[in-house]
């Protein structure tokens, strides 16, 4: 794989960045971890609004399904030590081109969340990666996972009716990483935390509870399930533990999963993560934020029966990275923390 760079603009510690479907047309969303804007920008890399100047502290943003540029996004987690003010709020843009934001859910140290389908039902899903705590690196709340129903008319929410959100799994240390993974036809929630990797299923009609399987019992602070060898069987891959160096590939043998490889360099405060098509093969990239700082690219020899990476960029600390197909092209939006910009990426073989 190669990567033609380029950078279509600066975002002091920009940390998320997400899809946006918004007047007939696709769009991205970037946003900053400390007090600094979010940004919309077109496809071709034009910055075509400001969203907000702040708060910031934005961890996650979601589209809500079928609306013209609504969305939800997390605010004012602006590091695990500093998130006791976190929420989650809804974004509408108005007729005349003004973004609407409003408090939906005051959820002390959310940090990830999402919206996932299940029949005609969606639930929001919404994971704390602590409880609370009482001095610097204090890990001694674990966090939880939250799910509700998502009302069809959600502008009936608001900080006086906010969204009502119940505990569906508590104990969760480290609670950090999340990737919505399809299976069955039907979205799933992968939620890593210090106890492993956790697939988390909606349950098949309201009022029932949320099936929770345990994938892997090791330390991890992100995952993504991908088939690498095209088997049918999606392998599991974990960057661990959390914002570790370790990049690692499982593979179920007889129910479980088994280590079949290991990244063998350190990828120093491992991040950034995406798992599935690249360049028309099952592929893996993840971006580090410490050390070489680099954007690397898993995949799959089939020749050689082994898995090889490569580096599509050196030096720019992602952390949070999107794909995108567009005219026939992939293209991934990272934004790179560590070095302010916000960049695109062509990918070819």
């Amino acid at each position: 794989m190669r990567a033609e760079k380029k950078v279509v603009g600066h975002l002091t510690k920009c940390y998320s960045v997400a899809p946006l479907f918004y007047k007939g047309n696709e769009y991205f969303l970037t946003a900053a971890e400390k007090e600094d804007p979010c940004l919309l920008f077109d496809m071709d890399g034009n910055k075509v609004d400001t969203v907000w100047e702040g708060p910031g502290g934005t961890m996650s943003m979601v589209q809500v399904p079928d609306t013209d540029g609504q969305f939800l996004a997390t605010q004012k987690f602006y590091s695990p030590n500093d998130s006791k003010e976190a929420k989650i709020v809804l974004v509408t843009p108005d007729e005349a081109g003004n973004w609407q934001i409003k408090t939906i859910a005051v959820l002390p140290h959310v940090h990830r969340f999402d919206l996932l389908k299940r029949g005609e039902t969606r639930y929001l899903i919404a994971c704390t990666i602590k409880s609370g705590h009482e001095y610097k690196e204090d890990w001694s709340s674990p966090g939880k996972v939250y799910a509700a129903v998502l009302p069809e008319n959600l502008s009936v929410l608001c900080e006086k009716n906010p969204l009502q959100l119940e505990v569906i799994q508590e104990g969760m240390i480290k609670n950090h990483g999340y990737y919505r993974v399809e299976e069955n036809g039907m979205d799933t929630g992968l939620i890593s935390y210090e106890g492993g990797v956790c697939q988390f299923i909606p349950p098949a009609r309201q009022g029932e509870p949320w099936e929770v399987n345990m994938l892997l019992d090791t330390p991890a602070s992100d995952a993504v399930l991908v088939d690498f060898d095209q088997d049918g069987e999606r392998e599991l891959a974990v960057l661990s533990p959390f914002h570790g160096d370790c990049i690692s590939i499982y593979k179920k043998y007889g129910g479980n999963y088994q280590k079949v490889y290991e990244y063998e360099k350190p990828a120093e405060f491992s991040h950034a993560i995406y798992g599935g098509s690249l360049c028309r093969q099952p592929a893996l990239v993840v971006g580090h934020r410490q050390g070489n700082r680099n954007l690397i690219c898993f995949t799959w020899n089939q020749d050689k029966q082994a898995y090889q990476w490569n580096i599509l960029d050196q030096d720019c600390g992602p952390a949070n990275v999107l794909h995108k197909r567009r005219n026939g092209e992939d293209w991934l939006i990272s934004a790179n923390r560590e070095t302010d910009e916000i960049a695109m990426y062509r990918i070819t073989q």
